[in-house]
């Protein structure tokens, strides 16, 4: 049986289906309750297919420090185009948890300024090489990372610590409220644990 083969038999028995457009069907996995993979370098062969990672230098000084965001036509966004993109900010209060978001016509692109974010990610695209499989990201200006996000897979954060977080996001296509679905951080099927990790 072929590896898609075999994925639509486990999505046909064993899961939720949520939504489709075009080639894009998305359902919930069944996961383990977990973290998933917890990605520690930009290059990690247990990222989710199609998320991309690039490192962004941050540059402190005595009065604070200064990372570039965004350069229209480079980095991971180089393919966004001109026309219909969009940069917003979210401010989030230590603590908070915002989760879980999907699209399925949009790609994102985060980058966290300030303050440290937990982010969960799952892919629920049928048919994907990675279906079911969930990344965990510790980022902010710490580990400058900035994550590239495909449709189809499910994404959210926690905010880490006592610091609030501000996170900028651009995205391919302006925000249209028809491409955003929305599934519980507490969801049974992904299971993703958003407890602290006692080790």
């Amino acid at each position: 049986m072929s590896g898609h083969a075999a994925v639509k038999k486990m999505v046909d028995k064993t899961v939720r289906l949520l939504a489709s457009s075009g080639e894009l069907e998305l359902a919930l996995p069944e996961c383990e309750k977990g973290l998933g993979h917890v990605i520690g370098a930009p290059a990690s062969k247990d990222l989710i297919d199609g998320v991309r990672i690039q490192a962004l230098p941050v540059h402190p000084d005595d009065r604070g420090y200064f990372v570039e965001v965004q350069r229209i036509g480079h980095g991971l966004a180089a393919g966004f185009p001109a026309e219909t993109s969009q940069i917003a900010a979210a401010m989030s209060y230590a603590g908070a948890v915002k989760a879980f978001h999907y699209h399925l016509h949009q790609t994102d692109c985060w980058t966290p300024v300030k303050g440290l974010l937990q982010v969960a990610l799952a892919d629920l695209r049928v048919g994907s090489p990675t279906f079911g499989q969930r990344n965990t990201f510790y980022i902010g200006p710490m580990r400058s990372w900035q994550v590239l996000i495909p449709p189809g897979v499910a994404h959210g954060y926690k905010v880490i610590g006592r610091e609030d977080a501000v996170l900028v996001y651009m995205t391919d296509h302006f925000y249209n409220p028809q491409d955003e679905g929305r599934i519980p951080y507490n969801d049974p099927s992904i299971n993703y644990d958003w407890e602290t990790q006692r080790k």
